[in-house]
């Protein structure tokens, strides 16, 4: 066998590789190994590019990914911002009269946290209220009530600040939601005119005050409470007990006592006779429907109608420029770290913590 011979088998069996590729040499041996190691270097080379375009396409994928996110939170920041501006100052560029709509919107209590979030708190919205009444274009003012009530003290200082708008000349116009109950109703009362929808939850006129009784738990988890107290009913209340004889006729006083002025605001308010009052407020709900027919609403209409009788009792003439001090929004959530007054706003988490489980039970207007 000559070495053309060998050349050839050898070629046959590796088709794919074109001829002038090798240096051809005699030497079978010498051109095996070379063939072997240009072999060798192919299949090192062959996975190394593989690997570095894959890479490639990899750092691309990225560079979109992160592009896209930027160009996202560029985005969702700039219609924040336009939010916070429509929110706040929707009146930027106008000079017209206005109403301005506030909100109180969840579970009433004092302190500062952003509305819309299952908490409507009086320092929001007695800001709210005493922000519009300053300002000389604000001619009028709505408040939109979709709550189920809350705290006594919460609904007093709420309802101050809507009588100094009023004292001010600035008519208010209630307008009702889903419901506007117990506490709700309190706010709502000394309005200038209250709007209700004929099937909105309303009245509940009452007051309720409840305490937890864990001592069973306590009991089972071998827990002990050492009390040094320097009066009887110094822990009234406390969870690893229940209420004593004299702390439950004690507390049943604080009760009436609230409750009796609850009753004074609203027929007083709403101009109706206290033992008619005292009647029928017994706790119950009533539908927008019978509460009209009980004098405690006074006209069926959305917010929108609410906004139209607000400005014609504003002697707002045209179409009246209308702007939302609180309006409940994820921007408000998001970027406000203080109230309109400036007081600085206490996370929601510590909020429900002490108003659930606050030592002095929970006191409520319903």
């Amino acid at each position: 066998m000559n070495p053309g011979d060998n050349f050839q088998n050898f070629e046959g069996q590796n088709e794919e590789e074109p001829v002038e590729f090798f240096n051809y040499n005699s030497d079978t041996s010498n051109f095996s190994y070379k063939y072997q190691e240009q072999s060798q270097e192919k299949n090192i080379h062959e996975p190394d590019s593989k690997f570095n375009k894959e890479e490639t396409i990899k750092r691309k994928g990225r560079k979109r990914q992160y592009l896209t996110i930027f160009f996202l939170l560029i985005t969702i920041i700039a219609a924040s911002f336009a939010a916070i501006v429509y929110t706040f100052d929707g009146d930027l560029y106008s000079t017209n009269d206005k109403v301005a709509v506030i909100h109180v919107q969840g579970t009433m209590i004092t302190g500062s946290i952003p509305g819309g979030i299952g908490y409507s708190t009086s320092e929001d919205v007695a800001s709210s209220i005493r922000k519009a009444s300053d300002r000389s274009d604000v001619k009028a003012i709505v408040m939109r009530v979709n709550s189920p009530g809350g705290s006594p003290s919460a609904a007093e200082e709420i309802s101050r600040e809507i009588e100094r708008a009023k004292d001010k000349g600035i008519p208010v116009v209630v307008s009702m939601g889903d419901v506007a109950a117990s506490a709700a109703y309190y706010v709502s009362a000394p309005a200038d005119v209250i709007m209700a929808n004929p099937s909105t939850m309303t009245g509940s006129i009452g007051v309720i005050w409840t305490f937890q009784n864990r001592s069973e738990f306590y009991d089972e988890e071998g827990i002990e409470h050492e009390v040094i107290k320097s009066g009887e009913l110094k822990d009234m209340g406390a969870p690893w007990r229940g209420l004593t004889e004299e702390e439950r006729n004690y507390a049943n006083k604080i009760v009436q006592e609230i409750y009796k002025n609850f009753v004074d605001h609203v027929a007083e308010n709403r101009d109706l006779n206290r033992s008619f009052v005292n009647e029928i407020s017994d706790g119950r709900i009533y539908t927008g429907m019978r509460a009209k027919e009980l004098g405690l609403v006074d006209k069926f209409g959305n917010l929108y109608e609410s906004i139209n009788l607000a400005a014609e009792l504003g002697d707002i003439r045209g179409e009246p420029d209308v702007i939302y001090l609180n309006k409940p929004s994820i921007s408000r959530l998001l970027f406000s770290s203080k109230t309109d007054s400036g007081i600085a706003n206490t996370s929601l988490t510590d909020f429900a913590e002490y108003y659930e489980n606050n030592p002095y039970g929970k006191i409520e207007a319903k």
